[in-house]
């Protein structure tokens, strides 16, 4: 059994992944081309932005969206508490302050009232600056956009979405990926829509911010190309090869792969409402399911659980079991008081169970019924 499957994708699209493949070597078109433009016009149109811009990774994305807001020394980053380290790593590598926020109880996302209460501490304290809020769309569960949107207006900062784990997640009637002044995503192999390596995207609808980004995936190039360096850049670029494998994954989470996760989710759901605290998806809002998260009554039943899983061979995860501020590169941020109850409590609790669009209903059943006996 695996976790995720990618085998079973990997032969559901094997024939049109190879033959765009082959296109490739055989044009030897290996940096841009005629993929790249494509899954680039087809993920725009997908998430209803102007502009879509690949790189070589979902941490790059980050990175290239701090760098096109001029994110630096001085700056204050407001981030979940609950996420992976990349959401705000790129951040701090250009000399921001992350300033950590609790999660909500429900969809586990970036909670509005912790963000505007860190936000007031910063500007009580008057020596950060508030610059960006990067919204994480955790679990594959998107944010409450509405709430954070109003609070980012009010302040006058810069969202950032961070879409990595929801491509494809939807939210009253908007796809993630919609979001904010820019919002990004990773490629990765795990990820909804992932490549057979590394890879990421920007998207935005502002044409200058397009511009900006373009011109930072390559060392900073000017209008006259890459020997035109206007600006200090990085280079990242997703190569063909990425993009030769990610329409035809794309294609298939549009026509099947969506609708598929959502019916593994509702056989796990069935199998353990009432028993552990089951993934909770807002009104108006659909879930990716990147990760089929539950919670267990405390740590010592969820170290049982997992244990018990191990013991037959059954896969699972725990996304993730160190909140931001614990982490020893995060121990000296600023925390303005904040306890970070809510993402202390999750990260004690959680654990994953085998998610993905391919699995059979045996498999299924061998996961709910492992579970349940330790119940």
């Amino acid at each position: 059994m695996q976790f995720i499957d990618l085998k079973a994708q990997y032969a559901a699209l094997k024939d049109e992944i190879h033959k765009n493949m082959d296109d490739v070597m055989e044009n030897t078109q290996f940096i841009g081309g005629t993929y790249v433009k494509e899954l680039e016009r087809q993920l725009a149109e997908f998430t209803g932005r102007k502009h879509c811009i690949t790189c070589a990774n979902g941490t790059d994305a980050l990175q290239l969206a701090f760098m096109a807001c001029g994110i630096g020394a001085g700056d204050a980053v407001f981030c979940p508490d609950m996420t992976f380290i990349s959401s705000t790593e790129p951040a701090k590598m250009l000399g921001a302050t992350s300033v950590f926020c609790d999660i909500t109880t429900d969809t586990y996302t970036l909670c509005p009232a912790s963000l505007e209460k860190q936000i007031k501490a910063v500007l009580a304290e008057e020596k950060l600056t508030p610059k960006a809020v990067v919204a994480v769309d955790i679990l594959g569960n998107l944010c409450d956009f509405d709430a954070i949107g109003a609070i980012c207006e009010q302040y006058g900062l810069t969202m950032i979405e961070d879409a990595a784990q929801s491509f494809g997640a939807e939210y009253h009637g908007r796809h993630a990926g919609s979001f904010g002044t820019i919002a990004t995503t990773s490629f990765f192999p795990a990820k909804p829509l992932g490549c057979y390596g590394d890879g990421g995207a920007l998207f935005c609808d502002d044409d200058s911010i397009d511009d900006l980004c373009r011109s930072l995936c390559v060392h900073g190039k000017g209008p006259g190309g890459k020997y035109d360096n206007i600006r200090i850049g990085v280079n990242s670029r997703l190569d063909n090869l990425q993009a030769a494998v990610l329409l035809p994954k794309l294609k298939a989470l549009r026509d099947y792969e969506f609708e598929a996760r959502q019916t593994v989710a509702a056989r796990y759901n069935t199998a353990f409402v009432g028993k552990l605290v089951t993934p909770f998806v807002a009104q108006g809002c659909r879930s990716a399911y990147a990760q089929y998260a539950l919670l267990a009554k405390d740590s010592a039943q969820r170290n049982k659980i997992v244990a018990h899983l191990a013991e037959k061979k059954i896969p699972n995860m725990i996304y993730y079991p160190t909140p931001q501020h614990e982490l020893p590169v995060f121990r000296r941020e600023p925390r303005y008081g904040e306890t970070f109850a809510a993402a202390n409590d999750y990260c004690a609790r959680t654990f994953s169970l085998p998610m993905h669009p391919y699995q059979t209903e045996e498999d299924a059943k061998a996961v709910i019924d492992a579970v349940l006996e330790v119940l």
